[in-house]
């Protein structure tokens, strides 16, 4: 297939309308439950005051706003895809925005910006001590704002909306692959995602983790899951085809939450037989380095040991293999960073695509002789 042809296909399946549309017509829209903007997103999302006040001073003045994409449904409602951020702020602001319970959010508080300083501590209706209400005027305003809105298509393809979703906020507001990962996952299979969550929370597993403030803070703990259900179910020849890590991730997670053939049952007891394991056997040190000359483990926990042990550790269990001998485990694990082989395909600068092929190969290798040679 040339070029010409490629674009020509690809072009076809997407389709979008735009137009123009007030605030207030929004906010009505919502109101009635026809537009969705996932209140699970909210926490992926990071807006400060000071963001979400300047945004508000811009409607004011009327400065352009980015378009706000949306992907309509089969039952003609509206799923955002981008602008979640920019419609919570005004709905917050008018003490209109719901959480994930339903339950109506207390209204933004306004801080001075640079242009409007008198915004400091102004709220759509004052219902607490020292705030003031917005003038009706600039009420008026905001609410006749209209904000400009492209629209996917319904009978667009699902994965196309999903790759609009992931292309519109890569490098924007949602900061890590992870983050518009779990946001495309919730809006795919929500149940799905919340498994994934659930998984996060087995206490072996955050056992065997030593994660930075910041690393939790953007969900790297959901993107080591992601990593383990994704790397211990895929056959190995998808392995060795990975070209980038964050679109193959993303790609397959979305695959397996709709495959309904996937057997959560049987991963979720690998997964808690692995950290299970991991947790009593090594605890924190799991993914760390040993340090033969201090004679102890050091460092943080490492993305390249975390695919030899723990997803190793699942591949072979999901074969129908066992669990290692203890004591010859915890001797090998030590031992891992000595490991030249292992150094060249881990050092600094080797991909990621590259390097897990080989890691998830050694550790599977290296795990099944221990367990072929216990028995």
């Amino acid at each position: 297939m040339t070029l010409e042809q490629e674009i020509r296909n690809k072009s076809s399946q997407v389709s979008t309308n735009s137009y123009s549309m007030s605030v207030n017509e929004l906010v009505s829209m919502y109101r009635d439950g026809e537009l969705n903007i996932h209140p699970e997103f909210q926490r992926f999302y990071r807006w400060t005051v000071g963001q979400k006040s300047r945004f508000i001073e811009s409607l004011l003045l009327g400065i352009p706003i980015p378009p706000i994409f949306v992907s309509e449904r089969l039952d003609a409602h509206w799923d955002v895809i981008d602008g979640l951020q920019r419609l919570s702020t005004i709905l917050e602001l008018m003490g209109e925005l719901k959480n994930e319970e339903g339950i109506i959010q207390e209204e933004l508080c306004l801080i001075e910006t640079r242009y409007l300083p008198s915004l400091k501590n102004r709220t759509w209706s004052a219902k607490q001590g020292e705030q003031q209400s917005l003038p009706d005027s600039a009420k008026i305003k905001i609410k006749r704002a209209r904000l400009d809105i492209n629209i996917v298509k319904q009978e667009n393809d699902e994965i196309a909306k999903y790759e609009i979703f992931q292309r519109l906020n890569t490098g924007g507001s949602l900061a890590t692959d992870q983050e518009v990962r779990s946001c495309i996952l919730i809006m795919n299979n929500r149940e799905f995602f919340l498994w994934l969550q659930k998984l996060c929370d087995f206490t072996p597993f955050k056992d065997c983790l030593i994660l930075t403030d910041r690393a939790i803070e953007e969900a790297f703990d959901l993107e080591l899951i992601t990593r383990f259900v994704v790397l211990a179910t895929c056959p190995t020849s998808q392995l060795n085809g990975i070209n980038e890590l964050g679109t193959f991730l993303t790609d397959k997670i979305v695959e397996i939450a709709n495959d309904d053939s996937f057997n959560q049952n049987e991963v979720e007891d690998v997964f808690k037989k692995t950290f299970d394991y991991l947790s009593k056997q090594f605890g924190e040190n799991s993914f760390r380095k040993y340090n033969h000359k201090k004679e102890t483990y050091m460092g943080g926990s490492l993305v390249s040991l975390f695919e030899i042990v723990a997803v190793a550790l699942a591949r072979v269990l999901l074969n129908g293999g066992d669990l290692p001998n203890e004591s010859e485990f915890e001797k090998a694990h030590r031992d891992l960073s000595q490991n030249e082989t292992l150094k060249e395909f881990t050092k600094s600068g080797v991909r990621s695509s590259t390097r897990i092929p080989k890691t998830i190969n050694f550790g599977q290798s290296m795990l099944e002789q221990w367990v072929k040679s216990e028995q």
